[in-house]
């Protein structure tokens, strides 16, 4: 894949509809659990790289009547996430476009941060971490969760290993970070975080529901024209591989003992006082 320019903001996914079905999937019950317990009425959160909202919303009535204000570098997100809030009467909620290098907010603002699968499409993390620090007050708590990319899985796996490999490798392509779940806790303690509380977890998907979520997503981003050229063009993968890949992933998807799983490492510290 073409190198992104220095220090941009990338995201590997894209937003087509598949990938947004599994974003609304997701809830802060069930993505944000290691965080919501630090949460309580009357905080202020930061959710940076906020997407759709599917996550906020969920935050914001943990900490009501405090304030969460999210950000994402997509237009076309933020007003997803504003229709959420809207749709479920959280007007505690605000969204604005911003990037999380550049945050529109004064210093020691929030009381808590947040991210979700947000630094691992970051080429540079130490400028996006220190940012949400400054804007942290002293003892204010960021908390990510990221994914741990060789550790996700297919099963029956038939071909299907290899093509977790070439999407790791697309990711870091892209200026990404495909293992940054495990990488959390160094990262925070080089960008002057203490108290770091370090886990793991995953996304798995067995309901016919869930197979038919992230089956959606990975036929139509994986094996979209636009990145089977990109990985054939730089020499990731062959054409032989994926039409192989495409003939697995339909039998991953039809057999009856079928599971998926993604996997994330989590990572709640604090800002020095």
């Amino acid at each position: 894949m073409p190198e992104p320019a220095a220090g941009a903001s990338t995201y590997t996914m894209g937003y087509d509809d598949d990938f947004l079905q599994m974003l609304k999937w997701r809830s802060a019950e069930t993505h944000a659990r290691h965080l919501l317990p630090h949460l309580k009425p009357g905080v202020s959160v930061l959710d940076f790289g906020c997407g759709p909202g599917t996550l906020s919303v969920g935050l914001a009535t943990a900490v009501e009547p405090g304030e969460l204000h999210g950000i994402d570098i997509e237009r076309t997100q933020i007003d997803l996430a504003r229709a959420a809030a809207r749709a479920g009467g959280h007007s505690n909620a605000s969204f604005r476009v911003a990037d999380a290098t550049d945050l529109p907010f004064e210093d020691d603002t929030f009381d808590v941060a947040h991210c979700h699968t947000v630094l691992n499409h970051v080429p540079d993390t130490h400028a996006v971490l220190s940012e949400v620090k400054r804007v942290l007050k002293p003892g204010g708590i960021i908390s990510c969760r990221e994914l741990v990319a060789a550790s996700c899985f297919s099963e029956p796996a038939y071909s299907l290993a290899e093509a977790w490999a070439v999407f790791s490798t697309l990711v870091a392509a892209n200026g990404g970070h495909p293992e940054m779940g495990k990488e959390l806790k160094i990262r925070l303690v080089e960008a002057g975080f203490k108290d770091i509380q370090a886990t793991a977890s995953f996304d798995a998907f067995s309901s016919p529901e869930g197979i038919a979520v992230l089956d959606g997503v990975i036929t139509e981003w994986f094996f979209s024209e636009t990145v089977v050229t990109a990985a054939t063009t730089h020499g990731l993968a062959t054409q032989e591989q994926f039409d192989q890949w495409h003939i697995d992933q339909e039998r991953w998807k039809n057999h009856p003992g079928a599971v998926g799983a993604i996997a994330f490492g989590e990572a709640i510290g604090s800002k020095p006082r």
